[in-house]
């Protein structure tokens, strides 16, 4: 039997290994969500909510040591660990207040005495999460997917099976009954295999494209409804009104936190050619200013990356890139210090064609481009393949507000960074995902909708 291993990206030390489940183990996982679907799905909206509330309450009373555990596990600095611990309790709270209205019934006229619709959970959900932001990943899909009476099989990605077990035990603790929310310590391929089998009733994904082919592939050929969440390469554009002191501040955070490691993380810095020398300096000296080192420690700004593999990745497309034209304006690379630790990377005379703009970067590097006008910043920011976020920032909002309505992505934000709200609808373009997550449009896409007519 195949093991799984938890490794402590800041010192390279094992934290823990697991057994890879059993197939016998498998199947009696699967088979305890469809017996807990078939009683979860009846029981009152009003003891689900409850029942999600408990959840919330959970977490804030372990934040401390749930933040801890997704740092010794993936690396990311402790304070940001402790905020995804809170945000993950805020959208319990959200979906508890409002999964009511949003799976309201209502009645439609038509020809009938009586006509209109009502929603039913799909069954058995697969959920396929990715490590980034091992618990915000999960329980953003998780929370409204119970609340509306379906039942999760989670398996995580492979770098963090201690968050995954975990979580699971998260719902245990909240009171919720034996199956509706579980982790399967499986591989990629067993995931995939579970697909097609009739138990399981649709599939939600977070990750790279390659697996959300597969995925979609699968889920397609067994006739399976299907949520992909993929990669991005979001444009921060900064027009040439911008507040260059506030926004070259806030460009760091959106391209640094988590070390680079997020979907929606700031991959190409558009920046008008008019002010691009001052945003470069000011932007380059704050990032200059990151602390980088323990995660444990509160003060720090920066942690390892996640792994080696990440790391050589990142290494790879940077190395590439300068071969492709681009410069160093600031020289990062591998450090000499235990861990995947890398020190960011700044790059100018970037190519269209280089890997740091063309591929997804998961990692500490930060491309600024120049360009010439709004026209010209809205076709660079246009030509991906990806379609995630953007943000745009400018002292006229009406006119960063009018921009909005030509850049390809799913979510945009004005003179801020770009972050998903349980309170809005999240998902991309493009190669970036189909569906959402999140608000009612992200609930009602694991639930059925039925239609009726009384006559």
């Amino acid at each position: 039997m195949g093991k799984i291993k938890s490794v402590n990206p800041a010192t390279g030390e094992l934290n823990e290994e697991f057994d890879l489940y059993s197939q016998q183990v498998v199947n009696q996982k699967i088979g305890d969500s469809r017996k807990a679907f078939a009683q979860w799905k009846n029981e009152p909206l009003c003891e689900r909510t409850f029942s999600i509330e408990c959840v919330g309450e959970v977490l804030r009373d372990r934040k401390e040591e749930l933040a801890e555990l997704i740092t010794k596990e993936m690396g990311k600095p402790i304070r940001e660990s402790l905020s995804e611990i809170e945000k993950c309790a805020w959208t319990c709270d959200y979906f508890a207040k409002n999964a009511e209205s949003f799976l309201a019934s209502e009645f439609v006229e038509t020809d009938a005495e009586i006509s209109g619709y009502v929603y039913e959970p799909s069954g058995v959900i697969l959920s396929i999460m990715p490590w980034d932001f091992p618990f915000w990943q999960a329980l953003r899909f998780g929370i409204p997917a119970v609340a509306g009476g379906n039942t999760v099989l989670l398996k995580h990605a492979s770098n963090v099976p201690m968050c995954a077990l975990e979580i699971e035990n998260i719902f245990i603790e909240a009171g919720f009954p034996e199956g509706v929310f579980q982790t399967l310590l499986i591989d990629g391929n067993t995931a995939s295999s579970l697909i097609s089998r009739d138990e399981i009733n649709a599939v939600s994904f977070a990750g790279s494209r390659p697996g959300g082919e597969r995925v979609a592939g699968a889920a397609g050929k067994s006739i399976k409804k299907f949520i992909l969440e993929l990669g991005g390469s979001d444009p921060l554009i900064v027009l040439e009104d911008a507040d260059v002191d506030k926004v070259a501040k806030a460009a760091v955070i959106a391209r640094f936190q988590n070390c680079g490691q997020s979907c929606i993380a700031a991959k190409r810095l558009l920046v008008d050619e008019k002010i691009a020398a001052d945003f470069t300096e000011k932007f380059t000296e704050h990032v200059r200013d990151l602390k980088i080192g323990d995660p444990m420690d509160n003060a720090t700004d920066m942690g390892p990356m996640a792994g080696e593999k990440q790391r050589n990745i990142l290494e790879e497309q940077i190395l590439l890139s300068k071969n492709n034209g681009a410069k160093a304006i600031l020289e990062g690379g591998k450090t000499d210090d235990e861990g995947y630790f890398y020190k960011p990377s700044v790059l100018s005379n970037v190519s269209e064609k280089a890997p740091v703009v063309v591929e997804e970067t998961f990692g500490p590097v930060a491309p600024i481009i120049t360009f010439n006008n709004e026209e010209d910043a809205i076709k660079i920011a246009n030509n991906t393949e990806f379609g995630l976020g953007a943000s745009i920032w400018s002292k006229d909002k009406q006119k960063a507000m009018r921009m909005t309505k030509h850049i390809e992505a799913g979510v945009i934000t004005i003179n801020n960074i770009v972050s998903s709200d349980p309170r809005l609808p999240f998902g991309g373009m493009k190669k970036s995902g189909i569906g959402r997550e999140m608000y009612r449009h992200g609930m009602l896409e694991f639930m059925n909708v039925k239609s009726m007519k009384v006559y």
